[in-house]
């Protein structure tokens, strides 16, 4: 039985012994049951000479092997999203060429790409019309390369909009200008506190009758809505409020399981940014689920919520550091450094239980490699 030394809060060692066994894994068909999404994250290339808050640098053959591995399961990519640090490291120019890599070298892959306004500082935000050229602005580049839209919550319109009404009217004239339905993203302030009071309310239910009151003036424009509140309930209802051909994505990474498997009324597809280290058992779990088979669909992804509420515990926006440390952990990436120096954004407690849980959960693909891994970084901390 394979064993390291893992220290606790004090420094402390203890030995624990690896009993995982690596998930099995499988590829999600075109027709699978539910439509599956993992939103992305980006390498570092470490050997850049660029500060943390200078332009990203991008190792981008292994970012695009990344995608590769998620494709092969048969899981879609929501490209250049928050997971991806797109706002904390990745600036437009740099998502932009990263939409445009994956595009050209994927182009019959299920990919939706984020179009924000995030060249357009928030500071400099005079009105709404600013807000609607920027958001222009990105979705003309993005489809003019083809690529399929993500509506991103937008830092800008949170700062200039006076109330529910501006909403609808920048969605609504943002929308006519998309050529095929988009996504609409419904981020929560735990994961950007900038957009505290977005869609012009701080009460989900003035929030809720904005945001369908935007879907519902442009159904055809819309192919669904993800939201990432964090609140099963919430998810829930408006779910069941949502008009016919609308689909809900879930963004609830404390409970995608039952939110996916669903219940009489209805279930949530999935854009989530934990399938980026769950990749393989997210396939395999909705594989099953798509064969009839609940119990093995739960059996695989229930026990992987106490390891992505450790990933995404608060503050939450910081959840891509454990993403990327899976990553690594896994084989994915030959370093633990992220993009602004965010390898840094959670203590040593937290990444010690993100290797245990992964453990248990069958997800380190290596044992070996990760267990050496694992000590190298030890090593750094003193250990």
């Amino acid at each position: 039985m394979m064993k390291i030394a893992l220290p606790d809060s004090h420094g402390r060692l203890t030995d624990y012994a690896l009993t995982g066994v690596p998930v099995e894994g499988a590829r999600l068909g075109a027709d699978a049951t539910r439509t599956v999404f993992s939103a992305a994250h980006v390498v570092a290339d470490p050997f850049t000479a660029n500060d943390p808050t200078g332009t990203a640098s991008v190792d981008w053959d292994a970012t695009m092997a990344f995608r590769r591995h998620l494709i092969d399961h048969g899981l879609g990519i929501a490209e250049a999203m928050d997971t991806a640090q797109r706002g904390m490291g990745l600036d437009w120019p740099g998502a932009l060429e990263l939409i445009t890599r994956t595009r050209t070298e994927f182009p019959e892959a299920l990919v939706f790409n984020g179009a924000g306004t995030d060249h357009l500082d928030p500071a400099y935000a005079r009105s709404l019309d600013d807000v609607r050229r920027a958001y222009l602005h990105q979705i003309e580049a993005i489809q003019m390369i083809g690529g399929r839209i993500i509506l991103m919550a937008s830092r800008a319109l949170a700062k200039v909009a006076q109330s529910p009404d501006d909403y609808v009217r920048i969605y609504g004239e943002v929308l006519s200008a998309c050529d095929q339905p988009v996504i609409l993203h419904w981020l929560g302030e735990m994961f950007d506190p900038a957009l505290k009071g977005y869609w012009g309310s701080a009460e989900f239910d003035d929030c809720l009758e904005t945001t369908l009151a935007i879907i519902g003036q442009n159904v055809a424009k819309v192919d669904g809505i993800k939201i990432s509140l964090l609140d099963k309930d919430k998810e829930i209802r408006m779910r069941r409020l949502l008009p016919d051909g609308v689909r809900m994505y879930t963004g609830d990474d404390f409970n995608y399981p039952e939110l996916i498997e669903g219940d009489e009324q209805g279930f949530s597809h999935a854009l989530l940014g934990i399938f980026d280290p769950l990749a393989p058992a997210a396939a395999y779990a909705v594989d099953e689920l798509g064969k009839g088979n609940t119990a093995a669909f739960r059996a695989t992804l229930d026990p992987t919520v106490p390891l992505a509420r450790r990933i995404f515990r608060a503050p939450t926006r910081f959840y891509k550091t454990g993403v990327v440390f899976m990553a690594w952990l896994n084989g994915f990436q030959d370093h633990f450094i992220m993009l602004g120096g965010a390898q840094s954004a959670r203590p040593l407690p937290d990444l010690v239980e993100i290797f245990k849980m992964a453990d248990t959960c069958g997800l380190l693909r290596d044992p070996d490699l990760a267990v050496a891994r694992m000590n190298r970084l030890l090593a750094v901390y003193g250990v």
